[in-house]
């Protein structure tokens, strides 16, 4: 009899696994379907005013009438935007906590800080690419060098005045590899956004700056900084009488770098195959992408998978790179 009973036991415990089981995929596919409830949050890791913020506002307000839910941007600027990345990764993992992430917190940060509290592709789920770009070089309109190798020339000869801002490893490793491959003299002064990096050199506290290109157009463009280069072998269309870094004959400064929104790495694959969906719709939609070509910057809208694989890529790129120029990071 008490065989028997035991049996009728694990007999009930199945059919109650069985049931759960089936009540689980059947609630997840429920909050799919009635994804989003309630608005959702969007956490940008550098202050108002810079490029991952506009991006943000920009791809946010499209996305915002594709869901039909309000996006609420939150700013958390600091060392680098790292603190506002493990914050994400830790939050929830329900669709309604959502982080735009650029290559300085995300792979280039994956490559130089072996101690990081989170990856880019482990700990979230790369949702979709927003745009990616080439950096430009700046100056103050005041500073008498017009190029590349002025600038040098002028920094070596003034070496009390040479320093550059700068808000994450991304713009460092750009500007110390322009320092490596050149003799430049330069000290970082750290800052908390792109705007501010571009502030600093308007105000002749910086002698350069190498920023993205949404703060940086409409200065260069109001003739308040001179661009000097963008990096890579090519110009920038918005920025047709600016040379390359190729041009200038530093081939080797060539950071192109992206920005995309990520989800943490738990967040149920239907809402993130929703949120991928709606943020290629939104990033392809022509009037944000004639927007942010209007920020010297290629439109993504990616496919998730793609975006996983280029970080990846990106990542293992960063690592060769620091190590080529013993590059040190706190």
């Amino acid at each position: 009899m008490q065989s028997i009973g035991f049996f009728h036991r694990l007999i009930g415990a199945a059919v109650a696994l069985a049931v759960i089981a089936g009540v689980a995929p059947a609630q997840a596919q429920d909050d799919a379907a009635n994804y989003p409830n309630k608005p959702i949050r969007v956490i940008v890791p550098f202050a108002a005013g810079g490029g991952n913020d506009i991006f943000a506002r920009l791809v946010g307000h499209k996305l915002s009438e594709i869901l039909g839910q309000q996006l609420v941007i939150e700013n958390r600027p600091a060392a680098g935007g790292r603190p506002a990345a493990e914050y994400v990764s830790n939050q929830p993992a329900d669709g309604y906590t959502l982080f735009v992430g650029a290559s300085g917190v995300m792979s280039i940060a994956s490559a130089v800080f072996p101690k990081l509290a989170y990856h880019p592709t482990k700990s979230f789920i790369p949702l979709s690419m927003i745009a990616n770009f080439p950096l430009i070089l700046v100056s103050p309109v005041e500073n008498p060098s017009k190029t590349v190798m002025e600038l040098v020339a002028f920094a070596k000869a003034n070496p009390d005045k040479a320093n550059y801002g700068t808000t994450s490893p991304a713009f460092t490793i750009s500007t110390e590899l322009l320092k490596l491959k050149t003799g430049m003299p330069g000290v970082a002064i750290p800052l908390k956004s792109s705007n501010e990096m571009i502030l600093c050199v308007m105000q002749q506290q910086c002698l350069l700056s190498i920023s993205d290109g949404p703060p940086a157009i409409p200065q260069i463009n109001a003739g308040k900084v001179r661009a000097l280069a963008v990096t890579g072998a090519e110009r920038s269309p918005q920025l047709p009488n600016v040379p390359s870094m190729a041009e200038s004959g530093l081939p080797e400064v060539n950071t192109k770098l992206w920005s995309g929104f990520f989800a943490p790495a738990k967040t149920p694959p239907a809402i993130a195959a929703k949120l991928e969906a709606a943020l290629r719709k939104a990033i392809t939609d022509p009037g944000v992408s004639a927007k942010l070509r209007e920020m010297a910057v290629t439109p993504g809208g990616t496919a998730s998978a793609d975006f996983r694989k280029m970080i990846d890529a990106d990542i293992q790129s960063y690592v060769e790179v620091v190590k080529a120029a013993n590059l040190k990071f706190e």
